[in-house]
């Protein structure tokens, strides 16, 4: 790969948490492209689950890139990677249902995910979790913080 073609690639790492599954979730995900980097995340409360915020950080990670662009999705999630990799064309060709004829969990995020994908050259990238991984440790950090403000912003809610 030239200079140059190594720097059109975005490079991003996310990762889902979740305090009980469901519980309280949040999402990161970390972007470099060209010697810049740029970190968002998010969360949910009071029930989502890990898988769907493991779909979220790829969603919107996907949606805030302004052109189309070739990506290295790293991800620690094999539910994702296999979603994308085995599961996605089937689903799709099968009127979202499984091969056991039962709805797509996810159906709604997993709809979205192709949808930003088809916008880019993606390639999916299984990363091994909590190994030491400097975009992957980054990514899990963003997302506890989105797990921690949903939390904390739900208690804001209830309090009188």
């Amino acid at each position: 790969m030239t200079d140059r073609a190594a720097r059109d690639v975005v490079e991003i790492y996310t990762d889902g948490a979740c305090s009980g599954n469901p519980g309280p979730g949040g999402w990161g995900a970390v972007l470099g492209y060209g010697g810049r980097t740029r970190e968002i995340y998010g969360g949910e409360a009071p029930r989502t689950t890990n898988n769907r915020m493991e779909l979220m950080a790829a969603i919107q990670a996907l949606e805030v890139l302004t052109r189309p662009s070739v990506v290295r999705l790293h991800t620690d999630s094999s539910y994702l990677r296999n979603g994308v990799a085995s599961w996605l064309a089937g689903w799709k060709r099968n009127g979202w249902m499984t091969a056991g004829k039962q709805p797509v969990k996810n159906a709604d995020l997993w709809r979205r995910l192709d949808a930003a994908a088809a916008r880019h050259d993606v390639h999916w990238l299984w990363v091994r979790g909590h190994a030491g991984n400097p975009g992957n440790e980054r990514a899990d950090a963003l997302a506890n913080k989105g797990m921690t403000e949903a939390i904390a912003k739900e208690r804001g809610a209830r309090t009188p």
